[in-house]
């Protein structure tokens, strides 16, 4: 048994035979019993706003302070605030005010807010600690600033002053100080009602408790209050917008060098390998706005795809498409390639690493081997070996020194990539994977390439 949660004292999660499970302990047997009488449970499950899970019985699996075991529904892959855009942090947001007003219906409250607790399943956020319900009490949220510091401040700061800033949350693993939020923000975001009433103000009643050591314990604070409070929460929320911006790779497909026929024979190819490799998972690298991802999603054998790009505006363009087309297999991501997600929290074990997360049955690298060994000069040896601790299968586009956007890179650059053909990529590539066929581009010079890892 390998427990990866220690903080709450109502239990934890842990991993058993490969499997997620949930000790609850004794001292949450109340809460818990009332949540599931209550019709809570039922009601949240029911419209997808909590994952559901089932009691069981671990055989040889002994622990003290024990009152029982659940294991959640199962969710392939594990992703964290600082990897979503924009609108996947604000709807995580605002389903956590949705169940905190539900949750007030069957008189009980969420004592977690954090960003942590929520995950993605089926194209929409869902919540995944059960344990986060308790039994109302008349006093002040004890999420709210919680709620504050992993939701409304990352959230003002991607729309006010840098729309990369929830990556704040990778150095402050319980949100992002509202002392901080306030420095970073412009004059005209202190000037909104919701920054000022739940960061500034807030932020000042903290402090004021702090340096006068008051403590306000069960101070009286009624539900129709709470009510107030979380509607306010939530027009804040639903007023901020991701910011009117260009980057790099936000307009990608608008100056691409793909004639329609080429990139036509790229979509039928990319079916033709999923079709004959019948993978369940698959993990799109420099997916920009996903085209491919839809395209490799379409085969029934696919369960889900991972869509990874390193332009955040990009990856907002590619979750607003899910939501747009019911794209429940596909889970647009921000990642950076030559940087991905670390391992952090106390002992580097409490939030993984991005490879110990993302295992998959193939991946998918497109248009994407150029910028990694000559826009970051990484050698074509390690990028087949990270590749390969990836997944099974691999789908990757070979685009030539010749090629018009290769040649961009190289247009500001000395050209000290010898190394870079397509006779050495092969050889290179050869040492991890077996090619198993690779098809030249129809009205390029580009090649495509399906690989099965030794």
């Amino acid at each position: 048994m390998n427990n990866v949660s220690f903080r709450d004292n109502s239990g934890f999660v842990f991993k058993h035979n490969g499997e997620i499970y949930r000790q609850i302990n004794k001292v949450y047997k109340d809460n818990y019993e009332h949540l599931i009488s209550c019709g809570l449970y039922d009601e949240l499950t029911k419209s997808g706003f909590l994952i559901p899970h089932r009691e069981v019985n671990l055989s040889g699996v002994n622990a003290s302070n024990l009152y029982k075991y659940i294991r959640p529904e199962q969710i392939n892959f594990i992703t964290y605030p600082y990897e979503w855009c924009f609108s996947e942090l604000k709807d995580a947001a605002l389903l956590t005010l949705k169940i905190q007003k539900t949750a007030l219906k069957y008189n009980m409250s969420l004592k977690d807010a954090s960003a942590f607790n929520i995950q993605f399943r089926h194209g929409k956020p869902v919540f995944i600690d059960t344990l986060s319900f308790e039994k109302y009490e008349e006093k002040p949220w004890t999420a709210y600033g919680q709620f504050c510091r992993h939701f409304l401040a990352p959230l003002t700061l991607m729309c006010y002053t840098d729309i990369t800033l929830n990556k704040l949350l990778i150095t402050n693993i319980d949100g992002i100080p509202l002392d901080l939020c306030i420095k970073l923000l412009p004059v005209k975001a202190k000037l909104s009602t919701g920054v000022l009433l739940h960061i500034i103000l807030h932020n000042s009643s903290v402090k004021n408790n702090e340096n006068t050591g008051t403590i306000k314990g069960n101070t009286y604070f009624s539900k129709l209050a709470m009510e107030s409070l979380i509607d306010s929460l939530e027009g804040c929320i639903k007023k901020l917008k991701p910011p009117d911006i260009k980057t790099e790779w936000g307009d990608y497909y608008s100056n691409t060098n793909y004639s329609k026929n080429s990139f036509k024979e790229k979509e039928n190819i990319i079916k033709e390998y999923v079709k004959q490799i019948t993978p369940a998972t698959i993990c799109d690298l420099g997916a920009n706005r996903g085209d491919f991802s839809r395209t490799a999603a379409l085969a029934d054998c696919v369960s889900e795809c991972i869509s990874f790009d390193i332009d955040p505006l990009a990856v907002e363009q590619n979750y607003n498409l899910v939501k747009q087309q019911n794209g429940h297999k596909i889970l647009p991501l921000i990642l950076d390639l030559t940087n991905p997600t670390p391992a952090i929290g106390f002992a580097n074990e409490e939030r993984n690493n991005f490879l110990s997360r993302f295992k998959c049955d193939t991946v998918l690298a497109l248009a994407l081997i150029h910028h990694l060994a000559i826009s970051n000069n990484l050698p074509f040896k390690n990028i087949a070996e990270f590749f390969a601790r990836m997944g099974k299968y691999l789908i990757i586009e070979f685009v030539p020194k010749n090629d018009s956007k290769v040649q961009i890179l190289l247009s500001s650059r000395e050209d000290i990539f010898q190394n870079y053909t397509q006779d050495n990529f092969e050889e290179i590539f050869s040492e991890f994977y077996t090619i198993l066929d690779k098809h030249p581009l129809a009205e390029s010079e580009r090649t495509i390439y399906l690989m099965r890892r030794k």
